[in-house]
């Protein structure tokens, strides 16, 4: 097989004159054996490996200088350049007709393999390409590698790919990427090096990019499709718990409004009922009060007031809040409980919501409500 590059020149002129020389001296002990003639094709080895190493022109000049040195030293008259037959002018001829095809025929074996290799590079490129951008599910994350194979296989000093139109100046070319009318990016690449990009490394890149960036588009569609609906699924269920808890509070001051209408009520009693619409009421403001927060940071408007608060305070508030008998709920606070930086009214009503929680699913048993400074925090728990 040739060689993809050619060896240096000073070793092929080493080489040429190493191997006409040889086999010069080669040629004395055989002359007395064979007729002189037939000898000169033990030159043709010489040319035949110097053409195939180094091309035409050294070749031809091996071709030469073999027919000068079977000249001078072995047809006769030796010692001087004189040519006295037809078939010595012929051997001569057969030496440079060798040099010349073999040297031809070397250097297209030469180009030929310069080509495939070429063709292996820029499929295993490919191949490296897909598995970088197809194979992450984050495709932009890769660019910067798969920037630094297209250098790698190109041999460039750099290489970048970006996704927007990029316009090239004195010492960066770009090449823009496409699929189909749609700009994809621009592939940039040192000046002079376009052509090159452009031919070997774009086409498959743009194939490679466009399905990327494809797929990333079709996953995040679906993610965003499938958040949305479970978003839904979330307000369906919270609608349907907020209208079971505001018709409970409506119930209670609608029966206990209608039994104050009653002219057999006590005035005890009418105490009661009183008392039970006010408390009822002050559960479904609260409850109002939560569907307006619950908007509020839906629409990323609630933005905490954060101030210096007292958290015990705030946790009777919350307990406060709940309507809960004082035997239904039960507080452990440590005394030296400090300050925090917090929005009160937000940290009180999820706490609210918690024993809400806790009262309405605990089965009638005691909700405790316990906090403590714990490693450098403060923990609460219901």
């Amino acid at each position: 097989m040739a060689r993809h590059t050619r060896p240096p020149l000073p070793l092929g002129i080493v080489s040429a004159a190493l191997s006409v020389g040889l086999t010069t001296l080669l040629l004395h002990p055989l002359s007395d054996v064979a007729p002189a003639v037939s000898l000169g094709v033990l030159y043709l080895p010489a040319v035949l490996l110097v053409s195939t190493l180094w091309g035409v022109g050294l070749g031809l000049a091996t071709g030469i200088a073999a027919a000068a040195a079977f000249n001078w030293f072995h047809l006769p008259p030796s010692g001087r350049f004189a040519i006295a037959e037809a078939e010595n002018w012929v051997a001569l001829l057969v030496f440079l007709v060798a040099a010349l095809v073999t040297s031809s025929l070397a250097e297209l074996a030469r180009t030929r393999a310069r080509d495939a290799q070429a063709r292996r590079r820029e499929a295993d490129l490919a191949a490296e390409l897909a598995r970088l951008l197809l194979g992450s599910p984050a495709p932009r994350a890769t660019l910067p590698e798969a920037a630094e194979r297209i250098a790698d296989a190109l041999e460039l000093e750099s290489a970048a790919i970006v996704l927007e139109p990029v316009d090239g100046d004195e010492r960066r070319a770009a090449v823009p990427l496409r699929d189909g009318d749609r700009r994809l990016g621009t592939l940039l690449v040192p000046a002079g090096a376009a052509t090159v990009a452009g031919e070997r490394v774009a086409p498959a890149l743009e194939a490679v990019l466009g399905a990327a960036l494809e797929r990333e588009a079709l996953t995040n569609e679906r993610v965003e499709t499938s958040a949305l609906r479970r978003s839904d699924e979330i307000k369906t269920a919270v609608l349907r718990s907020v209208s079971h808890d505001l018709r409970s509070p409506l119930t209670a001051i609608l029966a206990a409004s209608e039994a104050l209408s009653s002219p057999a009520v006590e005035a005890d009693e009418r105490a009661e009922l009183a008392d039970a619409i006010a408390k009822e009421g002050r559960r479904l403001s609260r409850l109002v009060d939560q569907l307006i927060d619950l908007s509020r940071l839906q629409a990323g408007t609630a933005e905490p007031r954060e101030d210096w608060c007292s958290l015990e305070e705030v946790i009777r508030a919350a307990v406060e809040d709940s309507g809960a008998p004082p035997e239904r709920v039960g507080l452990v606070i440590d005394r030296d409980l400090p300050l925090i930086r917090a929005d009160a009214t937000q940290l009180r009503r999820a706490l609210g919501n918690l024993i809400d929680n806790a009262l309405h699913y605990g089965g009638g048993a005691q909700v405790s409500v316990r906090a403590r400074v714990s490693g450098g925090r403060i923990l609460i728990r219901v």
